[in-house]
């Protein structure tokens, strides 16, 4: 059991803890909704235990957070100077996400509310990331669009409130933080590929490369990134000089752009150019498409500077506005789900049942009935 300090002088009352457990980063937060403010928050990262294979592995990242997520729980209420009845509610990630990482943040999240009497609220991680913005200041007003982009997810909503939220556009194969990983892999960049792939490009000529733009001109709102991976696979074997293997032979492994070669920046900036355009025409259609005037910008691939820096251009040719939640909330966190505990603490039941929902659309959320 978390210890529980009351260090730090008096402490404050009416907190939703939140934790976060649904991928490679274990997250917990006190969010105070008299103040509207996060009051302490603790986040571990798994980069480097998955580092070595490449991408995720599921069992070590539920291991991972076994080890720290009472440990990170004790560090908030440390911080906060916080006690089991500075807490009215504990909120946790139920999905999407791996269903063994989710799985620990759920029988964690039971095991204090039950020792504790609190009652628990289930949090959808998209919905974590979809109104983080709102933690910003300056922050939006509903209604707006949101471009959410993170992880597996690349879709285009329009927000009326907490829990009203319409699916303008989604993508129909890859997504866009799948298409940076897979094409920093390509490029022999280490996990995770997407910013050090951002950080290449700096020094890159976006133009260097015609790295496609799938459904751009469709007429839609959707996305697709799987013909741009496919490009970047093709542009390294003629850079490489290898051969696509005979029809019917056996596959061979897709060679890596050497980190020696010259036109491994320029192949970067190329890649992440076509991405950055695909999802900023899209969300300035969606804008013209809903009349409104107002765009949030959530998830991971939304703490990339030249997305943030063509959106932000673009938007404002149209007398839109664009609003970011903080770069430290655009990675998987507590804070987040703390915070939409917060929106829903009327939901909040004392049903210690540990459920996981790893598939979990977003548009099946209900209106929340109250908000602080």
């Amino acid at each position: 059991m978390a210890e529980l300090s009351t260090q730090g002088g008096a402490a404050p009352r009416g907190l939703v803890l939140g934790i976060e457990s649904s991928c490679d980063e274990t997250g917990v937060a006190l969010f105070d909704p008299a103040s509207g403010r996060v009051v302490a928050e603790a986040l571990h990262s798994q980069i480097a235990l998955h580092a070595p294979y490449g991408g995720v592995v599921p069992e070590l990242a539920s291991r991972d957070h076994i080890r720290y997520g009472l440990r990170l729980t004790d560090e908030v209420l440390r911080r906060a100077g916080a006690t089991a009845h500075s807490v009215q509610a504990i909120a946790y990630t139920q999905g999407p996400g791996l269903a063994g990482a989710l799985l620990v943040g759920a029988q964690l999240a039971a095991s204090l509310a039950f020792a504790w009497g609190k009652p628990v609220i289930a949090v959808h991680h998209m919905e974590g990331h979809l109104l983080s913005p709102l933690l910003a200041d300056p922050a939006p007003k509903f209604p707006f669009v949101a471009l959410l982009v993170s992880g597996g997810h690349t879709q285009l909503m329009r927000v009326d409130g907490v829990g009203h939220y319409e699916l303008l556009g989604d993508t129909i194969d890859d997504a866009a933080g799948e298409a940076f990983d897979k094409s920093a892999k390509l490029l022999g960049l280490a996990y995770p590929g997407g910013p050090l792939l951002a950080k290449l490009a700096e020094s890159g000529d976006a133009t260097a490369f015609a790295i496609p733009r799938p459904l751009l001109h469709s007429g839609d709102l959707n996305f697709s990134f799987a013909g741009l991976k496919t490009a970047v696979a093709n542009e390294v074997r003629r850079l490489t000089g290898t051969e696509l293997p005979a029809r019917g032979a056996v596959s061979a492994p897709q060679p890596v752009l050497p980190d020696t070669h010259p036109r491994r920046a320029d192949l970067a900036a190329s890649v992440q150019a076509a991405i950055v355009e695909s999802l900023v025409s899209k969300s300035i259609a969606a804008l013209k498409q809903t009349g409104l005037r107002q765009i949030v910008v959530a998830g991971g691939v939304g703490a990339n500077a030249r997305l943030r820096e063509a959106l932000t251009a673009g938007a404002a040719r149209g007398g839109a506005r664009v609003f970011y939640p903080p770069v430290a909330l655009c990675t998987d966190n507590g804070a987040m789900i703390a915070h939409i505990g917060a929106l829903r603490l009327a939901e909040a039941r004392c049903d210690y049942a540990v459920n996981a929902r790893p598939r979990w659309p977003l548009t099946e959320l209900a209106a929340a009935t109250s908000a602080f």
